[in-house]
Parts: C-alpha cells; sequence; structure tokens
C-alpha cells in the first residue's frame, strides 16, 4: 500500500509543491485548502484527494482527516504548512489580526495536530512535519507576531516528541529562509501606522532591505525537496535548517550572545 501525506495549505506555495512532489513520487496525497473547488490541477491526480480543510474551523478539519482515512484506508505523515507572517509594529495592529495570526499559525496546526494523533496511536506509526522558519530561533524586527508564532511552533515541536514518540510516532521541523512569494505576496500581511513617527525608520529600514535579502529566496519547489528527504531519511532528526540564510543566521545566533546578535541584525536592517 502507498503511503499518504496530509498536508495543509495546498492552493498555493510551499504547500501545493510538495503536494505535486509527492504525488509525483507515487504518494497518496491529501491537498487540503480553504477553497478546494478552485483547484483544477491536483483534483485531476487518481492519487490526490483534494479537500475543504480552513486551520480556523475545526469541522472542516475533523472532516478532511475522517475523508483522507476513507479514501487512502491511512494517513502515515501530516505536514502542518498552513500559515503566514503578520509584520508590523505591535501597536499598530487590531485585536483581531493579532488573534488570527495565532489562530493560523498556531491554534490550527495544534487541532490539526490533535485531530489526527489518535489515528497515529491507533496504528503505532505516523509522522508529523511542522514548517517553522528560521524566525522560529532568531527575529527580525517588526516581527514580533509572526516570530512569537513560530517560536511557539518549535516549543509545541520539541516538547510534543515526549509524547508521541513512545507509540511510534515522530516529529520534524523544517526551518527554511526566506522563501520566494513568502514577502509582499499573499502570505505576507503587513502592517504600519504612518502617524507614529517613532516606527517609520524602522519601516522604511525594513521595506528597503527585504528585497535584497530576497534576491536568492529560496523556490517552494526546493524547499518541498527537502521535505521529502525529512519525510524520507528514516532519522530521528527533530531539526531541518534549509538554505544559506538561514543556516547563516542560526549560525550567527548560536555563537554570539543576544547584545552582539541584536546589534548584528539592526546593522543588517539598516537601523
Amino acid at each position: 500500500m502507498n503511503k499518504t501525506i496530509f498536508i495543509t495549505g495546498s492552493s498555493t506555495g510551499l504547500g501545493r509543491a510538495t503536494a505535486i512532489l509527492f504525488a509525483s513520487k507515487g504518494w497518496n496525497v491529501v491537498a487540503t485548502m480553504r477553497n478546494p473547488e478552485k483547484e483544477k490541477e491536483l483534483s485531476k491526480k487518481e492519487n490526490v484527494l483534494v479537500a475543504k480543510l480552513d486551520v480556523l474551523d475545526i469541522e472542516s478539519i475533523h472532516q478532511a482527516v475522517h475523508d483522507g482515512i476513507q479514501k487512502f484506508g491511512t494517513i502515515d505523515i501530516l505536514l502542518n504548512n498552513a500559515g503566514y507572517g503578520a509584520y508590523g509594529a505591535l501597536e499598530t495592529f487590531p485585536k483581531e489580526k493579532i488573534q488570527r495570526q495565532f489562530n493560523t499559525n498556531v491554534i490550527g496546526l495544534l487541532d490539526v495536530t490533535k485531530t489526527i494523533i489518535p489515528h497515529f496511536r491507533k496504528n503505532k506509526n505516523g509522522l508529523i512535519i511542522n514548517i517553522s522558519s528560521a524566525g522560529g530561533r532568531m527575529a527580525f524586527p517588526l516581527g514580533t507576531l509572526y516570530h512569537g508564532t513560530k517560536f511557539a511552533v518549535e516549543g509545541i515541536s520539541e516538547a510534543l516528541l515526549y509524547e508521541v514518540e513512545q507509540f511510534g510516532v515522530r516529529v520534524k521541523i523544517i526551518e527554511p529562509g526566506i522563501i520566494a512569494t513568502d514577502f509582499g505576496g499573499r502570505s505576507f500581511d503587513f502592517s504600519n501606522d504612518e502617524s507614529i513617527q517613532e516606527y517609520q525608520p524602522m519601516v522604511n529600514a525594513l521595506m528597503n532591505t527585504m528585497p535584497e535579502m530576497s534576491k536568492n529566496a529560496l523556490s517552494a519547489d526546493v524547499v518541498a525537496q527537502f521535505i521529502f528527504e525529512a519525510a524520507t531519511d528514516g532519522k530521528n532528526q527533530l531539526r531541518y535548517v534549509v538554505g544559506e540564510d538561514a543556516e547563516m543566521l542560526l549560525k550567527q545566533k548560536q555563537k554570539m550572545n543576544d547584545e552582539t546578535f541584536h546589534l548584528n541584525i539592526k546593522k543588517q536592517f539598516g537601523i
């Protein structure tokens, strides 16, 4: 029997690239998204189930997991990919946007994971792969909300491993650097209040620096290859750092004390 991967956020970007890659490798794929009726390519593949799932809607989560098991008999891997980045000064964000960032990137991930763990526990087998970021272990200016969620994903993943490894389930974290289309596209929500002058130099520095940093951004296809490797290498490895920028930043973070690293990041952004 072919193995099955369940992917959240499969309509675009990394989720879509990963769904296409695994399907091409002969895997069964449950490709979930908020608007499955708009999907034209994946829905044509016999080994792909396109299912409706909004991580903010618990009923859709339960239904998608149920439908995936009904279709393919079992689910072997969960890829928690759905998410986005909210950037901007904290005081410029309304309460509902703060909640949406954490509900999507953290609570939604927990709800999907909690829903599928009983299936893994019953089978005494399974793998949970969480998409974090290099920004789950270091932070850029104006990323209070985004980095807060990714730091949370790191802690959730590391602690969850203790719970589930006793019945044959592994947990892995993917930590990419900048991925093409992450910034400036649908996965980026920027908030700014120009009337608060104190933040404008930092906002301008960020906007001026990000295009340069994004020149060597990883394609979603490249990151999908790393996810496939993590899914199939059989290693009890928790973290997978993806991209030269991620490796460089995390090495700097490890070698420097907090004050020195902080100054280094400010220098890179021209703050």
